[in-house]
């Protein structure tokens, strides 16, 4: 069975970067794939992807990762701009979202600017 598990920002926000990368591993740990409302910080997807290849073993394959995120889409006139520069002042991080799941399930993550399509194959334990 697939189980896709959405963590909104509000429950990761107060939790330190140790913190942040331990509860998604936990999860992903749990081969269930996360739905993450907004992005991590640079830094922190980097330790993430730094810390599942430390962990990599017979039982976890590691992650695959995909952000999504609205400011990366091209600004077509002034107002649009005005408008990114005032939700990247508001919500930050929030914007967007993260997609992360186990490598034994999320076999690719494509993107293009209408879809993300998520390949799966079943998890061979």
């Amino acid at each position: 069975m697939l189980t896709i598990q959405f963590v909104p920002y509000t429950e990761i926000q107060g939790l330190n970067s140790v913190k942040r990368i331990n509860k998604l591993l936990k999860i992903v740990k749990e081969e269930k794939i996360i739905l993450l409302e907004g992005r991590l910080k640079s830094h922190e997807e980097a330790e993430l992807i730094s810390r599942t290849m430390e962990e990599i073993d017979n039982k976890f394959k590691g992650i695959e990762i995909s952000v999504v995120n609205p400011e990366n889409s091209e600004t077509k006139d002034v107002l649009q701009a005005i408008r990114q520069i005032f939700l990247n002042l508001v919500l930050g991080s929030r914007q967007g979202f993260t997609i992360i799941g186990p490598a034994s399930i999320v076999k690719e993550i494509k993107q293009d600017p209408g879809r993300i399509q998520l390949l799966t194959q079943e998890s061979k334990r």
